[in-house]
């Protein structure tokens, strides 16, 4: 059963997604969570100990989700297999619900300035890229901690502009295929065999991927 503090935290998540860091106040949590007026400032008194506490409970629901990915990978994974999560992965963040990439942007500008809201999604990354070089090392990929860690960078990048810019400016800049987008973030940032078997060039993160038609609507999941 949620408890009473990560329901709040889960609601300024919300919060954050849907109106933005100026959005997120106390009264705006209450509403959200259906809860009197005043309930979430008896628990976070000050804004700031309000985005800290949404920042430390996305690390938390993170660090279950890669517990969970840990305990289900098949044994024998197939390079293939861990390059095609990576397009599940941003289509789940990008197309079926937004509201974790949305809230961990509006976090990540935030912690510019807050200490705490910074620390909190350093945890974040570090567990993450720990568990994808773990991931990628089940496959026999020589994937490092720092491969994994880029590759989350630019897949946060990635489907921060997949949400934000034009279907024009995505088709120019060649994003308008979010399949073959999240392949090549894959293939730009591991090394060892790519999806198809070839032995790509390991490059800096110059390749997100080859141009397509449409804007499909398969793509992107931050946090992940």
């Amino acid at each position: 059963m949620t408890s009473r503090r990560d329901l709040l935290c889960d609601c300024a998540i919300s919060v954050l997604a849907a109106e933005g860091g100026r959005g997120l106040t106390h009264r705006a949590v209450d509403r959200a969570a259906g809860v009197p007026e005043g309930t979430t400032k008896n628990y976070f008194p000050t804004r700031d100990a309000l985005l800290g506490a949404a920042a430390a409970r996305m690390t938390a629901l993170h660090a279950a989700a890669v517990r969970r990915l840990r305990e289900t990978t098949p044994e024998g994974i197939t390079p293939a297999e861990v390059a095609q999560l990576y397009p599940a992965l941003l289509r789940r963040a990008v197309v079926e619900d937004p509201t974790q990439l949305l809230a961990m942007a509006e976090l990540y500008l935030e912690a510019v300035r807050r200490p705490g809201v910074r620390a909190a999604l350093g945890r974040m990354a570090v567990s993450n890229a720990r568990a994808g070089a773990a991931l990628h090392a089940a496959a026999g990929l020589p994937s490092t901690t720092r491969d994994a860690g880029l590759l989350d960078a630019y897949f946060l990048g990635v489907a921060v502009s997949l949400l934000a810019l034009p279907a024009e400016a995505l088709r120019e800049v060649g994003l308008d295929d979010p399949h073959a987008v999240g392949s090549g973030l894959f293939r730009a940032a591991v090394p060892g065999p790519s999806a198809d078997g070839d032995e790509p060039p390991h490059r800096g993160g110059d390749e997100f991927g080859d141009p397509g038609g449409g804007r499909a609507a398969t793509g992107r999941p931050g946090g992940r």
